[in-house]
């Protein structure tokens, strides 16, 4: 949990802890999301990219969801920083020998 709470913290410039419950690292991403999407929507979408946040999902997401939508990406990054770690885990691949800078 910590790669995914380190990802996030430095992504989005926000401080979050690994101590935290899962809930209030939600709390948080909303907090900051709210922020970007009303101080700098264009940096916040910027950000769904580099975080990987899939377009469609963003988009089914906003048609659908009964929460506000700063709350609803909160859930998206955090769903996808936890799939792309468990992703990371499942295919790790060890170091190719010789290759070490």
């Amino acid at each position: 949990m910590q790669e995914i709470v380190n990802k996030i913290s430095t992504d989005l410039d926000v401080n979050l802890s690994s101590q935290m419950s899962e809930q209030q690292i939600l709390m948080h991403i909303a907090d900051r999301v709210e922020q970007l999407l009303k101080g700098d929507p264009d940096l916040m979408m910027s950000y769904l990219y580099r975080l990987d946040v899939e377009e469609k999902k963003i988009t089914a997401a906003l048609k659908t969801s009964p929460m506000p939508a700063h709350v609803t990406f909160a859930h998206l990054i955090w769903d996808r920083q936890k799939q792309r770690m468990a992703s990371k885990k499942k295919y790790k691949q060890n170091p190719i020998e010789g290759w070490e800078l």
